[in-house]
This record gives structure tokens, sequence and C-alpha cells, in this order.
């Protein structure tokens, strides 16, 4: 939300501070910032302050709407500001309203500066410049779209990962969150009594992960894609689909196929989506290392 078009608390008060409000001020688009504050307050138990979003905040003009803004809602910033007189202004400021002003970026910064001996370029949002990084995402993005669900298995072997696993194992969110990272990743399910494709049995150079679930869970998973489905589809599909043995069996072969092919397994059930992506990173970084050597 920019500043222009937030909602602010007009009741605060002093005693409304913590944790009333919490002010995200950057010179950019805002998603370092923010991103640092939800692993923040994933932390504390039941907080939950009114977010006030301030982004590419780059001239004096701008400052003095944040400042107003925090005036008018008082709570802790968090802030990423290059310009060291827009920086000196916003924490001016919020010395006089005793409200803590934390720029989250220094820290990492001048250790950095000091380990590489350097003085960094100091122009904000260089991160989202249209770089080869940058391109690399999009073409991995792309990739992943093509080769979803088992689609274009001839240039299966283009892939940096391929996920395989049997239904509602997240595998398509997460070839999506791995494209973002810059990833060429593919997934092909597994589906009962049909064979795996021949494709994804003779790859050599990209690494094959199984993703799998515990059957419990994967069996609520599913009976809840059931309740969106047409009566028609759920009765076509329920007995085999969401039957707890018949997906322990299921589980069962598709964790002796990856144990045949030597795929390396990992078990979702208590991972987030960009738990489970860290995880396949560092297997991908690992195969890519004894590829090399």
């Amino acid at each position: 939300m920019s500043a222009e078009s937030q909602d602010k608390d007009d009741g605060a008060t002093p005693a409304a501070r913590a944790p009333g409000n919490l002010h995200l001020v950057s010179d950019a688009t805002g998603e370092t910032v923010n991103s640092v504050a939800r692993a923040v307050l994933s932390q504390f138990r039941d907080v939950e302050p009114v977010e006030h979003a301030w982004t590419l905040v780059r001239t004096r003009g701008h400052m003095d709407k944040v400042v107003a803004g925090i005036e008018a809602a008082p709570g802790p910033v968090l802030f990423t500001l290059i310009n060291e007189t827009l920086r000196a202004q916003l924490t001016e400021a919020c010395r006089r309203l005793g409200v803590p002003a934390i720029s989250i970026l220094d820290p990492v910064m001048h250790a950095l500066v000091a380990y590489f001996d350097v003085d960094t370029v100091g122009r904000p949002g260089l991160q989202h410049e249209l770089s080869s990084e940058y391109f690399d995402r999009i073409e991995a993005m792309n990739f992943a779209m093509a080769h979803d669900d088992g689609q274009q298995l001839e240039t299966l072997d283009e892939a940096d990962v391929v996920l395989t696993g049997v239904s509602r194992t997240s595998k398509t969110p997460t070839c999506i969150y791995l494209a973002n990272r810059g990833v060429r990743a593919a997934n092909v399910p597994l589906v009962p009594g049909v064979p795996p494709p021949a494709e994804l049995l003779a790859l050599k150079r990209p690494l094959v992960i199984g993703l799998t679930k515990d059957p419990a869970r994967l069996v609520q998973v599913r009976r809840n894609r059931l309740r969106l489905m047409t009566e028609e589809e759920a009765a076509a599909d329920e007995n085999a689909y969401a039957d707890l043995e018949a997906v322990k069996k299921e589980v069962a072969e598709a964790r002796r196929l990856c144990g045949r092919m030597g795929w390396p397994t990992l078990d979702v059930t208590r991972r987030s989506i960009e738990e489970s992506a860290a995880a396949i990173m560092t297997m991908l970084a690992r195969h890519r290392r004894q590829a090399a050597s």
C-alpha cells in the first residue's frame, strides 16, 4: 500500500503503540523490509500490528509524508534507505517521537564492506534492475509452466531439477517457487496403475527428487480437493484417490520407485513450500558439486 492510500489509525494513542502500528519504509519496492518483517513477526504470538507500507521514498517531500504518517499512528519503523539525508530525516523524527527506527540492512552492509574492503554503490533499487539474473528467473518461470504436470517430456532433460511424486505433494507450487530463484524445475506425477514416463526414467543430467507425504495427511488434502469437484467427478475418484489403504500403497510404491532409481526423496508433510524449496536448493548444490568433480 502506498503512502498516499494507506489507512491511518486515527485513534492511535501512546498506550496503543505496541503492537498497534508498524511502519515499513523503503526507497525501492519494499520487498526486502516486508520479508524481514514477516520473518520476525512470525516469532511472536498474538502480535498483529497494523502495517503502514511506504515505498519508493526518494525525496524529502515524500519523507515528510512518511513522518506525518508515523506521527498520526506511532509505532516502530523498519527501513531500507540508501540516501543519507533521508535516513537522517527519518531517524531524527523517530527519535523525537520516541519510536524505534531500525535500518535492517546496516549490520550486513557494514560487515561486508569491512570484509571485502569496498564501498557500496549507494543507489536504491539495484536488485530490481533488468539484469541477466532477472531474465534467468523469467526463463525459469516459463520453463516451469511449460513442464508442469508431466508436459513437454521431450525436453525434460533441460531441467535443473525434476520433482516427481503422487498427487497432492505440492510439486507445482514448489516448482514455481524454485523458478523464482532461477532454477529450471519440472514436475512429473506418479499415477497409480500407470507406468512412469520413459523420459523420466531415462534422465541422467537433472536432479530427480521424489516428494512424499504422510498418507493420512494426503487423504485429508485429497478429500478437501474432492469437495471442490462435481459429485460425479468425486464419486469416480473417491474410492482410490482418498482411501487411506489405497493411498498408503500408492506412497509406498512411489518410494520403492525412487529407491530403485537412486532418486533422493523429500518428505514435505510438515514443510512449507519455502522450506521444501530451501532443502531442494541444498540438494541441487550438492548434486552440481558432485557432477563437477
